[in-house]
């Protein structure tokens, strides 16, 4: 029987969104192999979460296309960015907090690759007079990521409803980082 390599990491991934500590057994269970198979792909939950990190800036940089950032309106463009990002939000929200992600170059020049097209986005709103220029746009990243992730830890638990969630995320970061017009 053949597996599915990229069905064993999104079954992989979705389970790990719910659960961060599922044991590679319950991992296997939930891509419908056994332990022995997902062994002989993943060496190790090491090997699996390197894996996952990949699949993760793949699903990322979908997100980002399908959102179009670099068109229209900024605030427009991170409104679409974060109804684009919500459906992966409980993957994002498991890579955000795999600290070892951040030890594989390769992972490092995915990421560089995404923080460099979301910063664009932040600095094209400053440029245009719409976002603050006392907040960073590599800030505004990291504040976006983390609502991000927030988001769906918050739903997962029961705090928000999903359907809210977009809303509440966009609607905070933007009230953070429009720049007031002085009067």
């Amino acid at each position: 029987m053949s597996v599915d390599r990229e069905h064993v990491l999104r079954a992989a991934a979705e389970l790990l969104a719910r659960k961060a500590t599922a044991s590679m057994d319950e991992i296997a269970k939930s891509a419908g192999i056994s332990r022995a198979t997902l062994h002989r792909h993943f060496a190790g939950r090491d090997a699996l979460v390197q894996a996952l990190g990949v699949l993760g800036v793949q699903l990322v940089e979908e997100r980002l296309a399908a959102a179009r950032i670099d068109e229209g309106d900024p605030v427009d463009a991170v409104r679409r960015l974060v109804t684009e990002a919500l459906p992966v939000s409980g993957f994002l929200a498991f890579l955000y907090g795999e600290n070892q992600l951040y030890e594989s170059e390769a992972m490092d020049e995915g990421w560089e690759r995404i923080d460099e097209h979301v910063g664009a986005l932040f600095r094209r709103g400053q440029e245009q007079g719409l976002f603050r220029l006392d907040l960073t746009p590599a800030w505004l990243t990291e504040a976006l990521y983390a609502l991000i992730a927030a988001s769906a830890w918050s739903a997962q638990e029961g705090r928000i409803a999903s359907k809210d969630a977009g809303h509440m995320v966009s609607e905070l970061l933007l009230g953070g980082m429009i720049r007031s017009v002085e009067k």
